[in-house]
């Protein structure tokens, strides 16, 4: 797979769309275009059937690139660069960054289009996508966009890490619906890839997206939390709800209708049944079905405060220096 790296080296698992898929798409939007550029020109010459040859001729033009031109940039910009093409066979219009594509994305694509599709029946284009690395024509080039491939098998997508135990719940209450969806897409891509970044740059990130979400949220990150972790427990947060809407949706009551999505479950989304649930990790400090687990049964199952057995030997307390790490990866706090 042919990865993206933004400018803050972070990674991103987007897989560039190749020529044939891309072909394919374009296909059935030229498709799409020319039969209702034939509707909209049949009108045109009903209507203007009194009109002379030049205004005729005018007005032809005019639809043609009204449909052929603008209409792709409509589409494009409204859909965030999924066409009626690229959304059959799975394709997407992204920037260099990942991010979503603006009108100003979507104009330089379609004038360039004009002219590398339509003015040489695509040959430009096809050899621009053939000799680019990640398949991009001289539109993308210029409109700094690529197409990527949105169905890859699920097994190969990356997921988030679940948050560490000690945070599960503690922000129940916290607004977000303030936050942009620009900064919950670089959160998830950090969390998904934080793991490749060199320790300082992981460390710069995971500040600077907690401040942003902190501010986005109106809380301030809790003194002591990891940046790292605060973000993870919020987007895990976010999934919470999300699984609750869904199921208040479907008209489910009561307290079934809300699944409670624990640490180490990405999906959250399949009801549990209260046999099944007793499976489950309960809260920090407990072990399945919500038993209490004490001693050395505690550090076994991740879900330690930090003391390990050697500082329980010493009275409890921990040692100067000591990094204690929990079963998700993320460092309790002091």
């Amino acid at each position: 797979m042919n990865e993206l790296v933004t400018g803050d080296a972070v990674v991103l698992g987007l897989q560039p769309a190749r020529l044939p898929s891309r072909a394919l798409a374009i296909t059935i939007d030229l498709a799409v275009l020319l039969a209702v550029f034939v509707v909209l020109s049949l009108g045109i010459a009903v209507a203007s059937a009194t009109l002379d040859d030049a205004a005729t001729a005018a007005i032809t033009v005019a639809s043609f690139l009204l449909v052929l031109v603008g209409g792709p940039v409509a589409v494009e910009t409204l859909t965030h660069g999924r066409s009626l093409g690229k959304l059959a066979c799975g394709l997407r219009v992204v920037r260099d960054d990942g991010g979503p594509i603006r009108f100003r994305h979507a104009l330089v694509r379609g004038a360039m289009g004009a002219v590398e599709i339509l003015g040489t029946f695509g040959v430009v284009g096809s050899i621009a996508s053939l000799v680019s690395a990640r398949g991009r024509r001289l539109g993308d080039v210029f409109a700094g966009t690529l197409v990527v491939r949105e169905r890859v098998p699920a097994g190969r997508a990356p997921g988030t890490p679940p948050p560490p135990p000690w945070l599960a719940g503690r922000f129940a209450q916290l607004d977000l619906s303030g936050v942009p969806d620009g900064l919950w897409l670089a959160v998830r891509q950090y969390l998904t890839r934080m793991n490749q970044l060199d320790a300082a740059v992981r460390e710069a990130m995971a500040a600077r997206l907690a401040t942003d979400l902190a501010a986005c949220t109106g809380a301030p990150v809790p003194q002591g939390v990891p940046a790292a972790a605060y973000l993870a427990a919020v987007v895990n947060e976010r999934q919470v709800r999300d699984v609750r809407r869904v199921a208040a949706a479907s008209g489910r009551g009561g307290q079934d209708a809300a699944p409670r999505l624990v640490p180490g479950d990405e999906k959250g989304l399949a009801d549990r049944s209260p046999e099944s649930r007793r499976d489950e990790p309960g809260p920090p400090g407990t072990g399945r079905g919500g038993t209490v687990i004490t001693g050395r049964d505690q550090d076994a199952a991740g879900f330690g405060n930090g003391a390990g057995a050697g500082d329980r030997a010493g009275g409890g307390a921990a040692g100067a220096g000591a990094e204690v790490r929990t079963a998700t990866g993320f460092a309790p706090p002091a």
